[in-house]
């Protein structure tokens, strides 16, 4: 189980943001810059955030990119399904459609599965951005 740079990288590039929110919005190049991060990389990332609604972007000469809400308004659970999709550890925890395990009736580590699974839920949808940057 790994978190790939999608998820790690954008939660930085937010926390970017977070740390200039109220101040005017900041480029990709900037933030890839602070990061150490490939700018079309980051143009990745900021078309999945935006259309997630977690940013916006601002043009002309010194426009670039903010948050959409306050950063004590956005959670890092987010920011992670917008770049990642949802939280799966294993198939059969998420109730996908069209999914049966066939060990189903007698599988006896879904319970494991799933608690693992709302435990990593239960951390990543209660810190926002401001809690990231108060520790």
């Amino acid at each position: 189980m790994r978190l790939s740079t999608k998820g790690r990288y954008g939660v930085l590039a937010m926390v970017e943001l977070a740390l200039q929110y109220g101040k005017g919005p900041l480029s990709i190049k900037e933030i890839a810059e602070r990061q150490n991060f490939s700018d079309s990389y980051m143009e990745q990332l900021f078309s999945a955030l935006k259309m997630a609604g977690l940013v916006k972007s601002l043009r002309g000469a010194h426009g670039g990119y903010i948050l959409a809400r306050d950063p004590n308004d956005i959670i890092v659970g987010e920011i992670i399904r917008a770049l990642e999709g949802p939280i799966e550890l294993a198939d059969c925890v998420n109730g996908d459609e069209g999914f049966t395990c066939i060990k189903s009736p007698e599988c006896v580590t879904k319970s494991l599965w799933k608690d693992i699974n709302d435990s990593i839920s239960n951390i990543i949808d209660n810190r926002s951005l401001q809690d990231l940057l108060t520790k």
